[in-house]
């Protein structure tokens, strides 16, 4: 099967942990090298906005252009993996019911979120209060010693945007349906900060984030190596320096 195709997850061979982050909410973590997520869409609709730093170099993060770049493509789905600014491997997307998902689009900051959905705090709404993506993935860094100039562009897991004739990008409405899940393996020890805030270029009128929904598990022992024949490693001459320049750092 080519990256991109959807395909029928696996059952999961053993569970560590899992946790619901609720819509409009933020959650992050340091996740260990053979460590996988399944992350699944639970209502339908769902955005995860995702950034990711190596555990021992904080510095060191996905980079975007890179990922794309070096695997030819737009957008990320089964088979694809994300890179970080150093030409090493940081996550691999094993499975995906859904083929696509959104590299391109960024992340929402508060004075988008207020033109399009108004102004609703926590001093009067609490746990109804409007969360943009931007401010939400800030917060879970600064947990790390990090703040706002160490965000990068990000990932929006389970959206897609597709180009107009002008170049310009519009929101694939409908895209991601209940249940919709992929699976991300880390091959090396990760910080992940995530968000369910709305896609920056959703064009509904009120704000509905959904919830997603992690589950663990252990892919492979972190001392092992991703084997030559694995589908992400070997779907082009890339991936593999990649993953041995990832590799390098546990030898």
């Amino acid at each position: 099967m080519s990256p991109g195709c959807p395909a029928v997850l696996p059952p999961i061979p053993n569970v560590l942990w899992e946790t619901l982050i609720p819509a409009g909410t933020h959650w992050s973590g340091m996740l260990r090298r053979g460590l996988a997520l399944r992350i699944v869409d639970v209502d339908g609709g769902a955005n995860l906005s995702a950034v990711f730093h190596r555990q021992e170099d904080l510095l060191e993060r996905y980079n975007m252009a890179d990922t794309l770049k070096a695997q030819h493509t737009a957008h990320l789905a089964r088979g694809f993996v994300l890179y970080s600014d150093m030409g090493r491997v940081m996550a691999s997307i094993t499975a995906d019911t859904l083929g696509w998902h959104d590299p391109l689009g960024g992340v929402g900051d508060a004075r988008l979120f207020e033109r399009k959905y108004g102004l609703a705090g926590y001093q009067r709404h609490r746990n109804e209060m409007i969360r943009n993506g931007r401010d939400s993935l800030v917060l879970e860094l600064a947990r790390y010693g990090l703040g706002p100039r160490d965000l990068a562009a990000n990932v929006n897991f389970f959206s897609k945007v597709a180009p107009r004739d002008d170049g310009s990008l519009v929101f694939v409405e409908g895209h991601s349906p209940a249940g919709s899940a992929f699976d991300l393996r880390f091959e090396m020890n990760t910080l992940a900060a995530f968000s369910t805030a709305p896609h920056p270029l959703d064009p509904a009128p009120t704000y509905a984030p959904k919830p997603v929904r992690l589950i663990a598990y252990r892919a492979y022992a972190a001392d092992a190596c991703v084997p030559a024949d694995d589908p992400c490693r070997s779907a082009c001459a890339e991936n593999g320096r990649g993953f041995i320049n990832t590799e390098r750092l546990f030898a």
